[in-house]
């Protein structure tokens, strides 16, 4: 059964411990770049530096404990990390959907793109959104397709640590962006 999801805009000083719980339940993400576990303190890094630069957000993916009773709470359970008006104005960038290991393969990551992604084509005044996938992230790329981005055929090198990952760019068009038949944007597919 899918959880009942909500988005949260992280606050550093408020979320950082729940995300970097959110990190520790995600074992499989930081063995893929080469790490025993999540760096102690790594949640308050990168919640100082999403803060830090203009357009870029970090949305928690929040889960009720019981679904239906508002007063069992809610948890912390993923991280939308996107960039917004990046590479170019009409675009939104992500860098990240993290979903702690306990909560994949129950539609999580899916329910919170349903949630994000009318909101980026109305209030977040973007008319597609980008992304790269490490070409060793399989279930990244599925699960990308799955929610309607499609590879680009474009790829490039970047450096993680002492190697270099091959990032696949992804992208997908937003229907109902208010920006399509606006003369900045184009709904004729010319550029």
């Amino acid at each position: 059964m899918t959880p009942s999801i909500s988005l949260l805009p992280l606050d550093a000083s408020l979320h950082a411990e729940a995300l970097q719980r959110v990190y520790e339940l995600s074992p499989a993400y930081w063995t893929m770049y080469h790490l025993a576990q999540a760096p102690a303190g790594q949640s308050a890094r990168d919640l100082a530096a999403i803060e830090a630069e203009p357009g870029r957000m970090g949305l928690g993916i929040v889960a009720a404990n019981e679904p239906g009773n508002p007063e069992a709470g809610a948890q912390l359970v993923g991280l939308i990390d996107l960039r917004l008006h990046w590479p170019d104005p009409d675009s939104a960038y992500i860098g990240i959907v993290l979903v702690a290991e306990p909560f994949q393969r129950q539609r999580v990551g899916s329910s919170a793109w349903a949630l994000l992604e009318p909101w980026l084509a109305t209030e977040g005044g973007v008319r597609d959104v980008k992304l790269g996938v490490e070409q060793f992230n399989p279930d990244a790329l599925k699960f990308f397709q799955s929610i309607g981005f499609a590879l680009t055929g474009e790829a490039q090198r970047i450096r993680s640590g002492k190697r270099l990952v091959r990032l696949l760019a992804m992208e997908k068009e937003l229907e109902g962006s208010d920006l399509i038949g606006h003369p900045s944007g184009s709904d004729d597919g010319s550029e």
